[in-house]
């Protein structure tokens, strides 16, 4: 469906001025002042976000006792833990056929991510207390209706509001990549945050050495958890990419990309909360799924990098065909 219009403006020949009518732009002093006074409110709603995103940040580090700023061992096994997520991001990254999108977009993705990551933290703790009196069949329904729709969507919301209304968000895959990069950062985040709660955990079990090696051991399963997010979110940011494109079907392509994001997320904690596998068990579950999902992300990716290959090589003029002299 196209643009909506008033039916005088249908029916207007051109020869009517309708401003204030049925049509407007902004002419007179308080149209633009109304002008100015929207930007800053939308403006404003950002950095309130922001803020109270930050602020809840550092009450939730404080609150569990956050050890990383005395301890720079835990921010070495968080950064270590965070490899094969950025590697995942970087590889999307190159897979993108068009202009590669610059560094500085990128890191504000990554660290907005960071910051929106307490809401969902906040958010699954004070939701999950009621589906925890349902056994089983609650704790499945908390990953479908809480854990996945709201960790997806805070992802997302950190590409959207920054990345999204900018110059450098030039194609559909574009939101795949930022999507990525995005999911990287609540990895790094969510990873911090485990490793430091089972290294105070262990406090009490022995020295140092002891709850250095419970980290250790929590920093590399949370490695191979780490790239689910960039998956997901790579789902989630693609459709977003095509809804910017799209924009008359722009809510539906993002509820769609939402829909698929935290669908798989959600069958992937209610898998690993069921089985009840060992280390190794979840290490190979994860190598299975991830690489599943990851593998038809990239399959649309390769979709669109294969189209655009075709279209550009069809814009390309052709050499002349040779002539012959008689």
């Amino acid at each position: 469906m196209g643009e909506r219009r008033d039916p005088l403006q249908e029916r207007d020949d051109g020869e009517q001025d309708l401003y204030d009518v049925a049509t407007w732009e902004p002419r007179s002093a308080l149209d633009r002042a109304a002008v100015g006074i929207h930007r800053g409110l939308k403006l404003v709603s950002i950095y309130v976000v922001i803020a109270l995103a930050f602020a809840l940040l550092v009450a939730q580090l404080a609150a569990s006792g956050y050890a990383i700023v005395g301890n720079p061992s835990l921010g070495v096994l968080t950064l270590l833990s965070s490899v094969p997520a950025l590697a995942l991001a970087w590889f999307l990254w190159r897979a993108d056929p068009t202009v590669k999108e610059p560094l500085g977009p990128l890191a504000v993705t990554f660290l907005l991510s960071v910051l929106f990551a307490s809401f969902a933290a906040v958010l699954n703790t004070i939701l999950r207390i009621p589906f925890e009196l349902v056994p089983v069949v609650g704790i499945v329904l908390y990953f479908f209706l809480v854990v996945g729709p709201i960790e997806e969507s805070v992802k997302l919301l950190a590409v959207r509001l920054f990345a999204y209304r900018g110059d450098t968000f030039q194609t559909v895959v574009d939101g795949a990549v930022y999507g990525a990069v995005a999911g990287l950062g609540f990895a790094t985040i969510e990873n911090s945050l485990y490793i430091t709660r089972e290294f105070l955990a262990a406090a009490s079990a022995g020295g140092m050495g002891q709850q250095l090696e419970v980290a250790a051991g929590t920093a590399t399963q949370r490695a191979f958890v780490g790239p689910g997010h960039v998956i997901y979110s790579g789902f989630a940011g693609y459709y977003l990419g095509l809804a910017k494109f799209n924009p008359d079907d722009r809510g539906p392509i993002v509820v769609k990309g939402l829909l698929i994001a935290a669908l798989i997320h959600a069958t992937y904690n209610t898998l690993v909360g069921l089985l009840g596998l060992s280390f190794v068990g979840l290490l190979g579950f994860i190598l299975l799924y991830d690489g599943l999902f990851g593998y038809l992300l990239y399959r649309k990716l390769a979709r669109y990098r294969a189209a655009y290959g075709e279209a550009s090589a069809e814009q390309s003029p052709q050499p002349a065909e040779p002539t012959s002299e008689d």
